[in-house]
C-alpha cells in the first residue's frame, strides 16, 4: 500500500488495483485517496464508475474500464466484488452471474491507459487457483488489508490524535480500545471526538476517554464477571444494578455473560493446543484484541468452573424465559454464585 501512494506522488497509477481483507475502513481510506489524486474534483461526477458483482458480469466492468473517458481526463472504476476473486468459502454472492473472465485476463494484458480498475474484494483471501489470480499476482496488483493487531491500533490511534495536533497517552488508547472496540470506522469518530475536546496541543489521558467514551453493555458485563471472579461483590453489584438502570433487560444481560464465559472457554481450551492469539482469532472469529482480553480474564478461570458456569447460565436462561424464576433476582443469585 505505501508503495502504490508514492507512487501516485509521482503521478504514476496501476492499471488495476485488487484490494481484498477484512479491514474495510483502510480500504475505503485508500480508494478515497486514490480518488483524490488520480481526479480533479470537478471530475469525479463523470470520471467515477461503480459496478457490483453480484449485480453485474465482469465484463461489462471491463468494458467500462476499455472505454475512453467522457468529460474528464481519467476514469476510475470501482468494482464491489465477492464472486470473481474471492476464495471459494467468501464467494457468497453473484453466484447467478456468469462472469467471463477471459475477458478480464486480457484486458489486464493490455490496459487503457487512461482509466484506472479497482476491485474491492470482501473477503480474507482470493482463490489463488484461478488463472486471472495469479496474472493479476504477478503484475503486483494484489494489495492485503488484513485487521490490524492490538499494537498496531493502538499505534494507528494515537498517531490519528497526534496528527491533529493532540498527544494521546497508551492508556488512553487501550480503555478507548475496550469501550469501543475495532471498528476502525467507530474508533476514528471517538479519537476525533476526544481531540476536539481537548483543544490544539491538547493531551487525552484515561480521564477524558472515561468522561466522553460511553462503555458500552459488553465492557460492563466484561468489568461484572471479572469483578465477581476477584470477589469484588459489591463493585459487581453495582455495575449490574447500573446495567437495570439503564433498561438493559436481565435476559439480555445474561445472554451476554454466557456469550463471553464461552469466548474465555474456547479461548482456554485452544491455548492448551498451543494456539497463537492469531490463530484464535481466526478459530473464534473475533479480532486478536478481544482474544487477549478473554484470555486475562479468563486466567482467573480453570476449564471446569467456566464449563459449570456456562451450564448452570443456560439452565437460568431457560427458567428467566419460562417465568419459572424471577429475572432480576435470578441473574443476582447467578453473579452471587460466581463469587462463591
Amino acid at each position: 500500500m505505501k508503495d502504490a501512494v508514492k507512487e501516485w506522488k509521482s503521478g504514476s497509477f496501476r492499471p488495476v488495483y485488487v484490494l481484498y481483507g477484512k479491514d474495510r475502513y483502510r480500504m475505503r481510506q485508500f480508494v478515497q485517496q486514490l480518488t483524490e489524486k488520480l481526479l480533479p474534483e470537478d471530475e469525479r461526477e463523470l470520471g467515477i464508475v461503480k459496478y457490483d458483482m453480484s449485480e453485474t458480469p465482469v465484463e461489462e466492468a471491463v468494458a467500462e474500464a476499455d472505454t475512453l473517458p467522457f468529460f474528464a481526463s481519467r476514469k476510475l472504476v470501482l468494482v464491489r466484488d465477492q464472486s470473481v476473486l474471492a476464495a471459494a468459502a467468501s464467494a457468497k454472492e453473484g453466484g447467478k452471474i456468469d462472469h467471463q473472465t477471459n475477458a478480464l485476463i486480457d484486458y489486464i494484458n493490455r490496459p487503457n491507459e487512461t482509466s484506472v480498475l479497482v476491485f474491492q474484494v470482501h473477503a480474507e483471501k482470493l482463490d489463488e487457483r484461478r488463472k486471472v489470480v495469479k496474472l493479476l499476482k504477478d503484475k503486483d496488483a494484489l494489495l492485503a488489508f488484513a485487521e490490524l493487531s492490538e499494537n498496531e491500533l493502538l499505534a494507528w490511534t494515537m498517531r490519528r490524535a497526534e496528527e491533529q495536533g493532540r498527544r494521546m497517552r497508551k492508556e488512553a488508547a487501550e480503555l478507548l480500545l475496550a469501550r469501543t472496540g475495532t471498528n476502525m470506522q467507530q474508533l476514528a469518530h471517538e479519537v476525533d471526538k476526544l481531540c476536539l475536546h481537548a483543544g490544539e496541543g491538547g493531551a487525552i489521558d484515561e480521564q477524558t476517554v472515561e468522561t466522553l467514551i460511553a462503555s458500552t453493555v459488553e465492557e460492563d458485563v466484561f468489568a461484572l464477571i471479572d469483578a465477581m471472579a476477584s470477589l469484588q461483590v459489591e463493585r459487581a453489584l453495582k455495575l449490574y444494578g447500573e446495567l437495570l438502570l439503564r433498561r438493559e433487560e436481565p435476559i439480555k444481560i445474561a445472554a451476554l455473560i454466557a456469550r463471553q464465559l464461552r469466548i474465555m472457554l474456547q479461548v482456554k481450551e485452544l491455548e492448551q493446543h498451543g494456539y497463537s492469539p492469531q490463530q484464535m482469532a481466526g478459530q473464534i472469529g473475533l479480532h486478536p484484541y478481544a482474544v487477549k482480553l478473554a484470555a486475562e480474564k479468563g486466567r482467573r478461570f480453570t476449564v471446569p468452573v467456566l464449563g459449570k458456569h456456562l451450564s448452570r447460565i443456560a439452565e437460568l436462561d431457560y427458567k428467566m424465559k419460562t417465568g419459572q424464576v424471577d429475572k432480576t433476582l435470578g441473574l443476582e443469585l447467578f453473579l452471587l454464585s460466581l463469587a462463591a
